[in-house]
């Protein structure tokens, strides 16, 4: 299966919703980013923080676009980022080849329910230009956070397996079959 940028076209016009905007990311987001890479709390799930001044200078002043790179805009500022990507190298055959989803938000946007939101869109913008393409999910069990908004985008378990020394969970988002 082909990346993303080879099969939709990219940039989209910015996705809104009812307090955010999904877009590619800009110059005015690079502080955003290196908050979000350095974030311990963000990274707590996922193998720990890069370290803020190797982040100052390895991130280019525009964030790397590529297709499928949701900058996650509230009222101006970047305060998470959505991404959808081919799961072409997963360790997992049940993902390989699947559209993958992931999320990162900065911790003071936690507890408003702006990832169901902002996933939400990203998932109905996916439905609309790869109509039924089915979706996974990784994340690991301990983040409850996480399992919590898996369940309430439509993902459901396809397995549990151990890697990176915890318990992984991995969900499927059945395709959204298009109505005629």
């Amino acid at each position: 299966m082909s990346d993303l940028g080879s099969v939709v076209a990219w940039p989209p016009e910015p996705i809104r919703t009812e307090r955010l905007v999904l877009r590619e990311p800009e110059a005015r987001d690079r502080a955003a980013f290196v908050e979000l890479l350095a974030s311990p709390e963000v990274h707590t799930y996922l193998g720990g923080p890069r370290p803020r001044d190797e982040l100052e200078r390895e991130l280019p002043g525009v964030p790397e676009r590529w297709p499928g790179s949701f900058v996650v805009d509230l009222d101006g500022a970047m305060i998470g980022q959505i991404l959808l990507r081919r799961a072409t190298g997963h360790r997992r055959p049940a993902a390989a080849g699947k559209a993958d989803l992931g999320y990162l938000f900065l911790p003071q946007a936690w507890g408003f329910g702006y990832a169901a939101e902002a996933c939400t869109a990203a998932l109905d913008w996916f439905d609309g230009v790869l109509p039924g393409e089915p979706v996974v999910l990784t994340t690991q069990t301990a983040n409850a956070g996480s399992m919590r908004l898996a369940a309430k985008l439509g993902f459901t378990e396809v397995e549990r397996f151990e890697a990176w020394d915890a318990e992984q969970w991995l969900g499927l988002r059945s395709p959204v079959t298009p109505s005629v």
